[in-house]
């Protein structure tokens, strides 16, 4: 594939994309006569040989999946050749159950609100195209190691704007109120990175060195988008200078849209958002670097790893993945600092550890049952893991220079993991096989037992490594370890190589702490044998948030000790937010020393702690102390302006409410906040009356889809308290939801809604047992299956 050429529009009605593709091709290697195209689910109506004196008719045969041509004569490979295909697809038509836990469908194209039925939705067209998805609107070679440049002519009714990838470069109103845009990219992008979407959209613009930054929300959202996707062109910056290699492409925009079937998408050029990724001034005050910040630059840098340098075959994903996973890391540390980047990599770490226990795969994966397999933990969360090991174990200097070599030798082409290797090899002169082939070739991760005594003026540590190494590699791993003679430390360098290794280490007297991997980088399970005095410390000579942390969480059951008590109320006091909630939490109930004082400073921190997480987790403490009246604490929860807090206080509140408690959660019911609609209807399940019934069915078509999985149950278990002769429009909403909702998690959420109502109304059995026949999605059917 060297060009796409599409002219479109579209019939919101039948929800049919009607397509002119005129494509540009040539063999790649051997003289060829005949090009198969993807294309699914389409109707051909013409396909022409394009040429200088006229075009020319072409036999084909047509499979629902797959374009088979026969040219005219047989094509070389420095000969290129020109397809007409005229077609409509249908993406509607197209069976059901695609799609992966990153992209939860693969048509491709999808109309929203086409017929304008749905007052609260705003009519859109929009793409998915990851992993081969685009060819349900186009046909093309569906692979990620193609390349072409494009030309998209979009026309639709005059008042939407369009956006696709590339420039504008022509605007044409026609004369019966419609209006074509003809968007041009002229670098080469692979195939499944093309975009189109349409809608009613404001349009903020920014700027990069020249280059147009615009961003597209919904009009509402219009004055908050540059605080949502404001530091885009910084990143730009950051990112152009760390790689030293410019951002390449002729422009970013960044779209909003609604029901998203991913949480974003590279799209080169014009990176596709979900819609919750909007907000308002009021939401925004809750908002923390893992959600909306850490997305947008999670995709900008897939603009270099994914975009300009490509995986050949989605078994090499991790190429794409990992470094965007790992971009979140680099910008944390460099915008907010390195407590903020250690939380980025405590996160993902607890993911890829909780997805271990189901499945161990290698990074690199040759053989997998679909390629959406690829886009899980191991992909993206266990990847950028990795790549943090292989930077610390090559130095900056090294671990940047070789990027950029990697991505200047390899820009604009696809690639497998042994060119990442290559330029890591060319820039230090180091064989690193050994690197590559246990974390990107072989499966787990080192599970390590580690002890230390000290004896005649040595420190002895033992480290066992004792994952199954009938399935997983003995690793070789470099860590640090730190030595801590009272106020003293000294830093030891050593390489495990065997499954059970003692090292030893010259001190004059006992230390006050043996650290094993000080620098918390290795992605491995470690247990490591500390006294709680050790711990403690840990906790006030650490160096990093993970070695401050782990002290809390390891001694919660302590907090009873003086020490241990005094190490939590230190730790309130710590300057990273991460620290004091972790802290808040540990505190729930507590009954150590001075439990007046520490009652009295949680207090402190419900009303006056600057970040809303720490005032929520605060207010969530103090409703764990049974007997005991916050009332006021709680009721100023519910007039906080972080909705993150007023939403704690409901919930606090839910514990022993009164008849005053109703008419303030009441007060609330109108609010625009999902996550504050999901903790009022927790209040309502658990005391609610029929009152509140047409408020669950009403507010439902306000709740974020992600938010509705818990929403829904909360709507069942509220269901068990209405006569049964009350129940049928509730049943009937969960019933829909759970056989139509394009989220299958949301499908999920409504089947265990109806799942508690199932003791006081046997014949909804029935029901949800045609609901598992009926199921297509492959995740869902298994759970069903355990239920």
């Amino acid at each position: 594939m060297v060009n796409t050429k599409l002219d479109v529009r579209f019939d919101w009605a039948k929800q049919y994309l009607l397509g002119t593709a005129v494509l540009t091709l040539r063999p790649h290697f051997y003289p060829q006569s005949n090009v198969l195209l993807d294309a699914r689910g389409f109707d051909i109506k013409t396909v022409q040989l394009v040429g200088e004196k006229g075009d020319k008719n072409l036999t084909y045969k047509y499979d629902k999946a797959q374009l088979s041509i026969t040219l005219d004569r047989p094509y070389t490979r420095d000969q290129t050749y020109q397809v007409r295909i005229a077609y409509v697809a249908k993406p509607n038509e197209l069976p059901q159950g695609g799609g992966s836990a990153a992209i939860t469908s693969d048509k491709g194209l999808y109309f929203i609100n086409p017929l304008g039925q749905d007052p609260k939705k705003p009519r859109q067209i929009w793409t998915q195209g990851e992993t081969q998805a685009n060819s349900c609107w186009f046909p093309t070679i569906d692979h990620p190691n193609q390349r072409m440049t494009q030309e998209i002519a979009m026309t639709v009714d005059n008042q939407y704007k369009t956006l696709s990838n590339g420039l504008l470069v022509s605007s044409r109103k026609n004369s019966d109120g419609t209006r074509t845009d003809t968007w041009r990219q002229t670098l080469a992008a692979a195939p499944y990175l093309t975009m189109m979407a349409v809608g009613d959209f404001a349009v903020v613009s920014d700027t990069w060195r020249g280059k147009a930054v615009d961003y597209y929300v919904e009009p509402r959202y219009k004055n908050t988008a540059k605080a949502v996707f404001g530091h885009t062109p910084e990143m730009m910056e950051f990112y152009s200078k760390r790689l030293g290699i410019d951002f390449p492409w002729e422009k970013y925009a960044q779209i909003a849209v609604r029901d998203y079937v991913s949480g974003a998408m590279e799209n080169t050029t014009a990176t596709v958002h979900g819609n919750t990724i909007q907000a308002t001034s009021r939401e925004l005050l809750d908002a923390q670097y893992e959600g909306a910040e850490s997305t947008i630059t999670h995709e900008l840098f897939h603009h270099w790893f994914g975009d300009l340098v490509t995986c050949e075959s989605w078994s090499n994903l991790p190429l794409n993945e990992s470094f965007a996973n790992y971009a979140q890391y680099l910008w944390a540390e460099h915008k907010y600092g390195a407590d903020q980047a250690a939380l980025v990599q405590q996160h993902d770490l607890a993911a890829y550890l909780e997805e271990a226990n189901d499945k161990r795969e290698p990074l690199i994966r040759y053989h997998y049952a679909s390629q959406e397999d690829m886009f899980d933990r191991h992909s993206y969360e266990k990847g950028g893991r990795v790549l943090h090991m292989l930077r610390k174990y090559m130095g900056d200097d090294a671990f940047f220079t070789a990027l950029n070599h990697y991505l200047t030798k390899n820009k604009f082409t696809a690639v497998e993991i042994s060119k990442l290797r290559t330029a890591f090899e060319e820039t230090t002169g180091e064989d690193l096989t050994w690197f590559f082939d246990q974390w990107f070739m072989q499966r787990g991760h080192p599970e390590l037992k580690v002890t230390h005594s000290y004896t005649n003026g040595q420190v002895l540590l033992r480290v066992q490594q004792t994952q199954d190494t009938l399935f997983q590699p003995i690793y070789r791993l470099p860590v640090t370890v730190t030595i801590w003679q009272k106020e003293k430390a000294i830093d030891h360098r050593i390489t495990i190589t065997k499954t059970d290794q003692t090292f030893s280490f010259l001190a004059a007297d006992r230390p006050s702490l043996v650290k094993f991997d000080s620098e918390s980088q290795l992605l491995a399970q470690i247990d490591e044998d500390r006294t709680s005095d050790e711990l403690v410390f840990q906790f006030y000579h650490a160096r990093n948030y993970l070695q401050r942390y782990e002290p809390l969480e390891m001694l919660h059951n302590k907090a009873a000790d003086v020490g241990v008590s005094g190490m939590y109320r230190n730790a309130l006091q710590d300057n990273f937010y991460a620290i004091r909630r972790t802290a808040l939490d540990h505190l729930r109930a507590y009954r150590g020393s001075s439990p007046t004082a520490v009652r009295s400073e949680i207090q402190h921190f419900a009303t006056a702690d600057p970040n809303s997480s720490v005032r929520a987790q605060a207010i969530t403490t103090l409703a764990s102390f049974a007997g005991e009246n916050y009332t006021s604490i709680y009721q100023a929860g519910l007039r906080d302006s972080s909705y993150l807090v007023e939403a704690a206080a409901v919930a606090a509140i839910a514990k022993s409410p009164t008849p005053a408690s109703y008419q303030q959660i009441a007060a609330l019911e109108n609010t625009g906040s999902s996550a504050l609609l999901v903790a009022i209807a927790d209040f309502y399940a658990k005391g609610g009356t029929i009152e509140q019934y047409g408020w669950f069915l009403r507010r439902l078509t306000d709740v974020s889809d992600i938010d509705l999985y818990t929403y829904l149950q909360s709507f069942g278990t509220f269901m068990v308290r209405m006569p049964v002769i009350e129940r049928e429009k509730g049943v009937k909403t969960l019933e829909t939801l759970a056989r139509t909702h394009s989220q299958y998690y949301v499908r999920l959420g409504a089947y265990k809604g109806l799942l508690t109502l199932v003791p006081s109304t046997p014949a909804l059995k029935e029901i949800l047992r045609d609901i598992r026949d009926k199921e297509k999605d492959e995740r869902l059917k298994a759970y069903y299956g355990l239920i």
